[in-house]
This record gives structure tokens, sequence and C-alpha cells, in this order.
């Protein structure tokens, strides 16, 4: 895993989304589509904004993969994630076509499946993530599940992550937040060749430092991140604050 510091959100966002979409273009370069995974939350505003408004991307050749969604949420909801992705990417560029979580599915286990078969003969070239206050990865919050080999979970968020969705201002108040959602595994997000973690904000610090600093455990699900070599986090000076000087 690399690290980049960078000075505040807006200079983490340039610099990320540039990153990511020089990797979407080197990928169109070597086939003819391209598949990416899009996250969602805070953390993903600036990179967002900047990789929609990156030129000369064949957008008509890639297919983007949702990575979670709240169990039970509508997409009007203003926590949606399918929401916020139509609002903030999928409306933005001209894709191949999106692959949406349905958080709203009658059978959870059966719509983890789907999911699956859509995306288990894909190769992932580029994922866009974050991590959370928690440490998690997508959803899957500590101790997550590094040994699965499932493509989607449906998972029981903890306690946490629910307050920082409350805090983040997504919902009114703490028991609104769902208590479960379908997420992306850590597994399926390790296959992508190239990750571009976003993770600006001094409420992230301690997260990032124990990701990048300490042992990799499933107690920290983002430390993982260590044992990629195509994984690039990219931090502002607040998130930074805690990690040694090198």
């Amino acid at each position: 895993m690399n690290v980049v510091r960078c000075r505040d959100a807006q200079d983490l966002g340039a610099q990320a989304g540039a990153a990511g979409a020089a990797s979407i273009r080197q990928a169109l370069a070597e086939k003819d589509e391209v598949t990416i995974l899009v996250a969602t939350g805070a953390s993903q505003f600036e990179t967002l904004k900047t990789l929609v408004a990156e030129s000369d991307i064949d957008w008509s050749r890639v297919t983007g993969f949702h990575l979670d969604e709240y169990l039970g949420l509508s997409e009007e909801h203003p926590a949606s994630f399918r929401g916020y992705l139509k609002e903030r990417f999928v409306s933005q560029v001209p894709l191949k076509g999106f692959q949406y979580v349905n958080g709203e599915a009658v059978d959870p286990a059966a719509e983890c499946r789907r999911l699956q078969d859509l995306i288990q003969s894909r190769t992932i070239d580029v994922a866009f993530i974050g991590i959370g206050e928690n440490a998690h990865l997508a959803f899957n919050d500590p101790p997550a599940d590094f040994e699965t080999t499932d493509s989607y979970l449906v998972v029981t968020l903890d306690k946490a992550c629910r307050e920082q969705q409350f805090g983040e201002g997504w919902f009114p108040s703490f028991e609104a937040v769902p208590k479960q959602a379908i997420s992306m595994s850590v597994s399926q997000i390790l296959k992508a060749r190239r990750i571009i973690c976003s993770v600006p904000d001094e409420r992230k610090a301690v997260a990032v430092q124990r990701s990048v600093e300490g042992a990799v455990t499933p107690d920290v699900p983002a430390s993982i991140l260590q044992t990629h070599d195509g994984c690039t986090l990219f931090i502002d000076a607040a998130a930074a604050s805690k990690l040694g000087k090198a």
C-alpha cells in the first residue's frame, strides 16, 4: 500500500480522482471493457467530483458496481447509496452499465447471489473505496470476515458504524440508522487490480493510523490494504495527524 499525504480534502479529491481516471484510461487501453467499483459517503465527495470532470475517458466501455446498501431503505431516502451514486456519478457520465445493490430486495440473500453471479466472472480494474471511523471497508465492520469467498454478504452494522452515519447527518437520529446492510466482501474488494482509497477528516485519524501502521487484523478491517500492492491511500493532513512522520 502506498500512502499519499494531501493538503486538504479538496487536494485529496483532486489527486485521488486524477489517479483513478489515469488507471481507468490505462485499463481501457489494454482491453475492450473495464469494470470499476464505486464507494459512497462523505469521503468520496471530492474524488467523484474530480473523476466525473476528467476528460478522454470512454465511459461507454465502463461498467460500475456498487459496494453496499442499507437493508430496507428506499432509493428516495437521503441516505440511500443508490440515490447518492445516481446523483453524483451515474447521471454524470455515460456508462455502459451500473449494477446497484438493491437494499429493498425481498430476499437479501438472493440479492447477494444475484450480484455475485454478475461480478464473479469480471476482472475489477479500479476500485474507489474509503475507510470508516471504525476502519471498516464497505460495510465490513470489525471483526471483518477476511476468509469468505462470497462476493456480497448480509452484514449487521456495529454501533460505531451507525454512529458515524448519524454523525455525518444522513439520518435524523441514531435509532433511524438501519441495523443491517448488504456489503461487498473484503475478499472481493481485494480482487481489484488498482485500489484508490480516499480518506479525509480528523475523525478518521485513528482508523488511518491503525490501518497503516498497525498489524493486519480483522479487528481493523482496512489494515488488509497493507497486503495489496496496487492500493494507494490518499489522506488529508487531518486524517494523517496520528501517523508517524516518515
